[in-house]
């Protein structure tokens, strides 16, 4: 991996999130797509096995976006990875776009899957595992989840069915930045050693800096010992990038004004002067 094509294009998502979140003049998800800016730009340039051109291929890694309303952060990571072209980036939350709140499946764009409802997108992901490994197919499915998500209960039968069909073909990443849409997840629902409790699922839990892109890499390509599957506790700061963002639960959805924009954009260029 080059580490520093990796920061480039974590640092570019950031930007075009930015952009597109002031251009589009309403309340948009934006305190959890920066937090998970830094993974999804390992993912998209140093990971995942894709073909922009070939949008179908059969043995193309597959990437679940469980945690819907992070969408901002996966069209950023489209967009650079030649998915998405830039005038229908712009046209996010626009009448008549593609691009709305919440994903919706457009395999030309790269968006395997319709997501919103929170807590389905791991069980999608374990039949696309399991389909893989019946049909011997050598892709990985990556799937994203946000830590406040995980108070849902079909999350650990998922996680439980997963580790029982030995789907080492099958990766999650917790976005773990520690608020949801209620506020902090320890005041909604404690989650205790949350490392420890995917463990007991009989999942290779691996925990991270989820913004450093080294650590982050080793942890989603490191191979497993025994047959089963991994996650990666991705440990995050909402908002991450924004000082007036992060850890702000009141940015979970917001609008941006033109001198919180310029703002955010004065504090990216300042970080990587």
């Amino acid at each position: 991996m080059e580490l520093d094509e990796t920061m480039a294009y974590a640092r570019e998502m950031r930007k075009k999130i930015l952009d597109v979140s002031y251009s589009c003049g309403k309340s948009v998800h934006i305190g959890g797509a920066l937090s998970m800016v830094d993974i999804l730009a390992t993912l998209y340039s140093a990971v995942l096995r894709l073909d922009s051109e070939n949008p179908k291929w059969a043995e193309r890694d597959r990437f679940i976006l469980s945690k819907g309303h992070g969408a901002l952060a996966y069209y950023s990571a489209l967009l650079l990875r030649g998915y998405i072209s830039e005038d229908v980036f712009a046209s996010f939350q626009s009448n008549g776009s593609d691009l709305t709140t919440h994903p919706v499946l457009n395999m030309p764009m790269g968006i395997e899957s319709s997501n919103g409802s929170l807590g389905q997108g791991l069980s999608m992901a374990v039949g696309i595992a399991i389909s893989g490994k019946a049909r011997s197919q050598d892709y990985k499915v990556y799937v994203m989840l946000g830590d406040g998500e995980c108070n849902e209960g079909s999350v650990w039968e998922a996680a439980m069915s997963a580790a029982n069909f030995e789907l080492d073909n099958l990766i999650a990443i917790v976005d773990k930045n520690n608020f949801q849409n209620d506020g902090s997840v320890a005041t909604v629902m404690e989650p205790g050693d949350f490392l420890k409790k995917w463990d007991s699922f009989g999942w290779n839990a691996i925990s991270v800096d989820g913004h450093d892109v080294a650590a982050v890499h080793c942890a989603l390509t490191s191979k497993n010992i025994i047959a089963k599957p991994k996650v990666v506790i991705a440990n995050t700061v909402k908002g991450k990038g924004c000082w007036f963002m992060e850890n702000k639960a009141e940015w979970h959805h917001n609008r941006l004004t033109k001198s919180q924009y310029e703002m955010a954009l004065e504090q990216l260029n300042s970080v990587h002067a």
